[in-house]
C-alpha cells in the first residue's frame, strides 16, 4: 500500500466519476466503473477483518451496529489503506468534483466510510436513507463471477422494484438521498462474501462521531 500515492487514487476516482453514466429513473443516480486502483481494492479486501456472524439483519444494517466496520480513527491508525482512502474522499479535488457532477449538498458535512462483508442470509428492505445523509456511494469489491448479481436493488417506491445496479468488480453507484431514493437488497443466495464500501457525507447532527473519518474536520 505504501507505494500507492493518494494522488494516483484521486486521479483514478476522478476519471471514473467524470465518465459515470447519469440516469434519472426512478431518481438521479450515477453508475461508475474502475472507481479505485486495483492495488487499493486488493489491499481493502485483504484486510485482516473477518466477516461478522449475523443470523438475520431483519432487513436493516443497524440491526447489528456493534459489528460494523467504519473508517474512524481507530481503524485508520491501524490500516494505511483506510487512512489513504479517507484522505482521498476528504480532499478538496474529490469534494469539488462530487459537488460539480452530482450537485450533492456536502459543504459542512462529515465523511463516513463503512466496509461491508455480507454473507448468505443478508438482505435489506426497501428504504430511503435518513435525512442526515447528504450523499451515498457504494463501491462493489468482488472479483467472483457471482458478484455481478450482488448490486443494490433500486425501487420507484417501497413496493416497486425497477432494477439492480451493476456490481462487477470495482464498479460503483452514487445517489443523493431523498424521500424518493428507494433502494435495498432483495433476498437471494450469496455464495461467498459480498464485499463493498459505503461512502456517505453526513450532516453535523450525526451522533455516532466515532464512525466519522475526521469528526473535527467538516467538508469545505
Amino acid at each position: 500500500m505504501s507505494d500507492i500515492s493518494q494522488e494516483v487514487i484521486t486521479k483514478t476516482f476522478l476519471n471514473s466519476l467524470h465518465h459515470a453514466g447519469h440516469h434519472n429513473h426512478p431518481y438521479d443516480h450515477w453508475l461508475l466503473d474502475h472507481c479505485l486502483t486495483e492495488d487499493m481494492v486488493d489491499a481493502i479486501i485483504s484486510l485482516p477483518i473477518a466477516p461478522a456472524h449475523i443470523d438475520d439483519t431483519n432487513g436493516r444494517r443497524e440491526t447489528n451496529n456493534v459489528t460494523r466496520i467504519h473508517f474512524g480513527a481507530q481503524y485508520r491508525n491501524q490500516h494505511a489503506v483506510m487512512d489513504t482512502l479517507a484522505k482521498t474522499f476528504q480532499s478538496q479535488p474529490v469534494v469539488d468534483a462530487l459537488k460539480s457532477v452530482t450537485g450533492a449538498p456536502i459543504t459542512g458535512t462529515s465523511l463516513r466510510i463503512e466496509y461491508c462483508q455480507d454473507t448468505d442470509g443478508f438482505w435489506l428492505e426497501p428504504h430511503t436513507d435518513i435525512g442526515v445523509k447528504k450523499f451515498t456511494m457504494l463501491i462493489y469489491l468482488n472479483r467472483e463471477p457471482e458478484g455481478v448479481d450482488w448490486g443494490t436493488d433500486i425501487y420507484s417506491d417501497s413496493n416497486t422494484h425497477v432494477g439492480r445496479a451493476p456490481s462487477g468488480f470495482n464498479t460503483g453507484l452514487i445517489f443523493i438521498p431523498s424521500d424518493i431514493s428507494w433502494h435495498g437488497f432483495e433476498k437471494r443466495s450469496l455464495n461467498g462474501v459480498r464485499k463493498s464500501l459505503i461512502i456517505n457525507y453526513v450532516g453535523p447532527e450525526w451522533r455516532s462521531r466515532h464512525e466519522l473519518c475526521f469528526p473535527e474536520e467538516a467538508i469545505r
